[in-house]
Formats: C-alpha cells, structure tokens, sequence
C-alpha cells in the first residue's frame, strides 16, 4: 500500500486489522450512538430552523464519509449545536425560516463548508484554525450555549419569539409571557429537570443499586430516549396536542434525498463568509475532540486529514439533503466511552438511523418540541464556562480581554460578530504585546556559565560588554522598538565598549528587522561601540549568511554569550566581588 494511498484513505490502515473483537465493540458502540442521536438530530434540526427530517439526513451519508477520510477512531460527526446556531444565523439572512429558500440555504452553507475544508487540505491550512485562540473558542461556546439556551425557552414556554441576539430573546419571550401554554410549559419543565438529572444523578444512583459502571452510563445516556417515549405517550394519551402543545408533527419517510443544492451565484457569495466561519469553528471543534480522544488511546490525529475527513462530510450533508455538520464532542465522547475502535462505529450508527429513517419516523409525530428544547438547553449549558473569566483574568489580560469581547458580541450582537471581533483583538493583543518585546540586560551566574536578568539575579556584570537578550523574534512591529531600546541603553553607559544581542529566543529575522540590525550595527559603529551576536539559531543564522550582513558586521557571531564574554571581556569569566544584586 503506497504512503500517499494511505494518507488520503486512513480506512485502509485500521480496516486491514479488523477483526470480531473490533467489531463488536462497534457494534455496541454504534447501538448506543444511534439511540442518543437521534432525538439528538431532530432537535439540531430545530434548534438550525429547518424540518427536522433535515437532522437525520444529516447524520447519515456524512458518517461514512468521514469514516473513509477522517483519522480518528472514535470522532462522531453529525449536527451541532453551535453549527446548528451559526447555520440558523446565516440562513436566516437570506431567506425566512421554514421557506423552501431556507431550506435551499442551509444545504449551499453544508457545500461551501465542504469545499472550503478540502481546498484548506490542498493548500495544507490547518495550522489557520490556531487563529482561533482558546480564550476566543471557550468564550464563544459559552455565549452560544447561553444564546442557544435562552432562545429555546420559547418552546418552553410555548410562545412565540424571534432574535438573534440575547436582549431581543429577552424582549420578545417577556412580551409572550401573557400566553404561556400551561401543559407545554409543564412538559418542558419536567423534562428539562428529568434530562439534568438523569445528567448528573441516574448514573451514581445506578452504581448504588449495584449496576456495572459501564452499564450504568450506557442507560444515563439514554435518558433523552425515555424522555421522548414519556412525553409521546402522555401526548398522545391526554390529546394535549389539541391543547396547544406544540409537537414534531408528520416527519416524511423513506431515503435522504440525493442532489446538488441550487446554485445561485449570489446566494453562494452571500453565505461565502458565513460558510468560511463555520468552516473554521467546526474544524477547531471537531479536532479539538479528536485531539483529546486520541490522546487516551495514544493514538495520533493529522490535521490536514481531519479537513479532508470535515471537507468529505459537508459535502455529502449537501448533496443529501443535509446541513454543515462537524465532530460533536458529547455523541464522540458517548462513542469512545461505549467502546469504539473504528469509525466503522460511525458506519454502524449510520445505518441505524438509515432505517429510523426508513421504518420509525412516523412514531415521532406527537413528540412535543418542548422536549427536543430541553434536550438542546440541557446540552449546550454543560458547555458554558463562565468561570473561565475569572481564571483567564487572573493569568492573562489581554487573553481575558479577547474572551470577554467575544462572549459579549455574540450576547449582543451575534454569533458571527463574536467570533470575528474575538479573532481580531486576539490578533491585535498579539501584536501589541510582541510589538514591545520583553528584554534583559543579562550577567553571568557566579561559578556558572548561565546568564541571567541582572534584575532578578545576583550576577556578574562587564561594565564594557553590554549583554542584552531579546525574548521574541525580531519582525517589522518591534523592529524600531529594539533600535530604540538599544540607543537609549549605549546613551546611558558611556562605558560600554560592544554590545551582544543574545538571540536564544530569536526564531525569526525579517526583513524589516534586518534593516533595524543594520541601522543598530551603524550606529554603534560610529559611536565607537562594536556590535555581536550570540546564540543564533541555525534556520536563522541560514537566513543572515544569505545576506551581505554578516560581511559589514562591526563585531562577531558567538556560539553562546560564555564565549563572547570570554572573548571581549575575559576577566568577568572569572568569579569575584562585582556582582549586582536585585
């Protein structure tokens, strides 16, 4: 089997291994996924404003995609809620919710989506979703999970609300509370708290009655499943349907439908941007939860395979009826702790909601949607995190900085603001900080070869060599910063006879920083005062030599500062009295 045949197609590696053993746990695996999946799926459906068919189609085609492509052995893709919102927030800019051109939306995003993920994978681009810092990703799920929550409430409540946005949900849900449907209001509610705690109580209540751990998680986390057969039946029993309760209604049968999405040039330049972010945040998502996964089983994720594996998924979701669908981390986690060895688990649950599809959609017709909302609330707050911005202030404040400012865009703005506005004052704290690099006046540590901040060590310090080290790559923002830095430092010690740029944290030279270095190397020249280099890395000395640089060089490159001391000021490489204290 040839490396490249490989690459493209990671089934051929783990599927020459499979065995009984193997298999059965995937079957297990699978069986468990499906019945999590798919009141998973019809309420994604909802939650993205499309019919709630849509959800299933969703989770089929696009698992065996992503089981040819994807490397990791348990990921499980589907509909999320995040995407979910994002394609919901995109759509609707297009077209109303529940009209064939939102529909028509929907399935252009799951293509754009695709493609863009595939040509990312041709240009090798996964190290772009590192744009999206951590504090960004977690205040943005944290903020959709809030949004996501407060704008199921209205089928809580059984009232009607519309917003994109935190306050508007607020207004319109106030302005509704006049017409709360009491039984749709007392389903949601029981449900929501039966679903937290099956959540959190079922599972340590089951290991107290003496059911295996194992077993007992496997019947915790098919708490939605009774939630949905309950609230059928009492539907169903008590004709509150003819009460007002809201319900799924007649879910068509048979085959996802096999097709391209309609092709309109504007329409697809409308939804380019939207379909770029959602492109990127599920591929964050999605390898974040490999990543982790993976790791337990010391098993290893490809990056650029993951956007083939995301790439191939979105495009069958498009051409099956589908919307944009990425790894979700609560059904990956369900597969792995069920036992799954191989994304033929994903295959298997494919084929199980094949045939709910097939045979079992009309059971689903006196669902109340109340419930499919407490499925989604009671999901999507176990991934709020809102005590990550006290954490986050207490270590880093521009990085608290880029997570408040994402959590409230999407509050109050929207989902697609927040992650922009979030990903540009990352960027901008970057440069900011980077732009006036940290730098140390260094000494050598008695007895040692080591130098050290003379502000925070008692050193050895020359009064003729000025050691001064540079804690970032030199680039076109701090290039005027160092020049600087180095000026005011020569002016104040008249002393001073060589400078030594210590570069150990030097990865990177630009060329406006060569140009700065070579200002600096003048400068001091003719100041009488030559200029050296020490610990230079080897891609970066590689760069210098193809440069006349090193040629003017007033003074020397140094394999480390012990030998450029040693060379331009031996007696301070011998321990004595001068030391500076901090």
């Amino acid at each position: 089997m040839s490396p490249k045949l490989a690459r493209l197609l990671p089934c051929l590696d783990w599927g020459r291994r499979y065995d009984r053993r193997t298999l059965a746990s995937d079957l297990v695996a699978a069986i468990v996924v499906t019945i999590m999946l798919v009141p998973q799926s019809l309420a994604y459906a909802m939650l993205a404003g499309l019919p709630p068919q849509i959800g299933l189609y969703a989770s089929i085609l696009p698992l065996v995609a992503y089981a040819l492509f994807g490397t990791s052995r348990t990921l499980a893709v589907g509909p999320v809620a995040v995407v979910s919102l994002m394609t919901a927030a995109a759509a609707g800019t297009v077209a109303a919710p529940g009209t064939p051109e939102y529909v028509a939306a929907a399935l252009i995003l799951a293509l754009e989506s695709g493609l863009i993920l595939l040509a990312m994978a041709v240009f090798r681009l996964g190290f772009l979703a590192n744009f999206l810092s951590h504090s960004v990703i977690s205040g943005f799920i944290s903020a959709s999970g809030l949004l996501i929550a407060a704008s199921q409430l209205k089928h809580i409540l059984g009232v009607k609300a519309a917003g994109d946005t935190l306050p508007a949900l607020a207004a319109e849900l106030f302005q509704g509370l006049s017409a709360v449907n009491p039984y749709t209001l007392a389903i949601g509610a029981v449900a929501t708290v039966f679903l937290f705690w099956v959540r959190k109580r079922l599972k340590p209540l089951l290991v107290r009655l003496g059911l295996g751990a194992r077993a007992a998680d496997m019947v915790a986390k098919a708490g939605p499943v009774a939630a949905v057969v309950g609230s059928i039946a009492v539907v169903t029993g008590f004709a509150l349907d003819a009460e007002g309760v809201k319900t799924v209604g007649l879910i068509p049968g048979g085959l996802p439908p096999l097709g391209l999405p309609l092709f309109d040039a504007g329409l697809w330049l409308a939804l380019a941007g939207p379909a770029l972010l959602i492109s990127v945040v599920g591929f964050v998502e999605s390898v974040s939860v490999a990543q982790t996964l993976a790791a337990k089983r010391r098993q290893r994720i490809d990056a650029n395979a993951e956007l083939v594996g995301l790439g191939a998924a979105n495009v069958a979701a498009a051409v099956t009826g589908g919307y944009p669908v990425t790894g979700g981390f609560a059904r990956s986690v369900v597969n792995f702790d069920a036992g799954a060895e191989t994304p033929l688990a994903g295959v298997f649950t494919a084929l199980g909601l094949l045939v709910t599809t097939l045979l079992f959609t009309p059971l689903f017709e006196k669902l109340p949607q109340a419930v499919l909302a407490a499925t989604i609330i009671v999901a999507v707050l176990s991934l709020v995190d809102l005590g990550a911005l006290g954490r986050t202030w207490r270590y880093s404040r521009a990085d608290f900085a880029a997570m408040a400012v994402t959590i409230a865009l999407v509050l109050l703005v929207g989902v697609e603001a927040g992650i922009v506005a979030g990903v540009a004052v990352s960027l901008l704290l970057f440069l900011h900080r980077t732009s006036r690099p940290h730098m140390a006046i260094v000494g050598r540590v008695p007895g040692t070869e080591h130098f050290r901040n003379v502000e925070r060590h008692a050193v050895i310090e020359s009064e003729t060599v000025l050691s001064l080290r540079v804690d970032e790559s030199l680039y076109f923002a701090n290039a005027r910063y160092l020049e600087d830095r180095i000026y005011d430092l020569i002016a104040r010690r008249r002393s001073v006879r060589h400078v030594v740029l210590m570069c150990s944290a030097v990865n990177l030279i630009d060329a406006s920083a060569l140009e700065s270095l070579e200002a600096i190397d003048a400068r001091l020249k003719a100041a009488g005062v030559a200029f050296h280099l020490s610990e230079v890395k080897g891609p970066v000395m590689d760069r210098l030599k193809r440069t006349p640089f090193l040629e003017h060089l007033s003074g020397r490159v140094f394999l480390s500062q012990q030998a450029a001391l040693a060379a331009l000021d031996p007696a301070c490489c011998e321990d004595g009295p001068a030391l500076r204290r901090a």
